[in-house]
């Protein structure tokens, strides 16, 4: 059975005046497609859970927001940019979606949240290119075959580090130091930062 958590009361209560009867319409028909719902404070705001987060409800000065935990994945639709939550700006009551509709997302998040389903979370930048090496590396990967079978068993992010570290250097000297222990690193098997991995 689902539970109403008192702090939600009292967050409700504490809403401007506009904001409570969206909050409590919210709540209701939450509880109302849901009866297993659980209520809880996240981050200083009411959330509900069910097999983990489900979606949560804020207030603000001029308006309001609701949001699934999996957004797209509930309701098909991208969601809104004007405002935290896939709802968008909500100042009143009627700036919600119809019940019946709501109601069904409701029951589409708590699926998703029984089966385990995972939304896919959007990269924050583009991935990077793979490194290219440059050729005094590519020459000496060509006779070591140990060196060069680690380096292409190797993720792009694990050669880009020794290919910057090498490009990186100052004198000839240097790089060709440089060079010298990444071949040996590399015929051991070992990243260019092996000693601060966990083992």
């Amino acid at each position: 059975m689902g539970t109403k958590d008192p702090r939600v009361d009292a967050y409700i209560a504490k809403s401007a005046a506009f904001a409570q009867p969206i909050l409590l319409r919210l709540r209701e028909i939450v509880h109302a497609a849901l009866p297993a719902v659980e209520e809880d404070i996240k981050w200083g705001a009411p959330h509900f859970m069910h097999h983990g987060m489900l979606a949560g409800m804020a207030a603000f000065k001029q308006h309001c927001t609701f949001g699934f935990w999996k957004g797209a994945l509930v309701t098909g639709e991208p969601d809104d940019p004007a405002a935290w939550g896939g709802l968008g700006r909500l100042a009143t009551v009627k700036d919600l979606p119809p019940k019946a509709k709501l109601g069904a997302w409701i029951k589409r998040a708590a699926a998703l949240n029984e089966s385990g389903e995972k939304a896919a979370r959007p990269r924050k930048h583009p991935p990077k290119p793979k490194p290219a090496p440059p050729t005094d590396l590519l020459a000496a990967l060509a006779k070591d075959k140990r060196a060069r079978a680690t380096s292409e068993a190797f993720s792009p992010s694990h050669q880009r580090e020794f290919v910057e570290w090498l490009v990186e250097a100052k004198s000839d000297a240097t790089r060709a130091k440089r060079l010298a222990a990444t071949l040996d690193m590399l015929a051991e098997g070992k990243t260019r930062h092996w000693k601060y991995q966990r083992r």
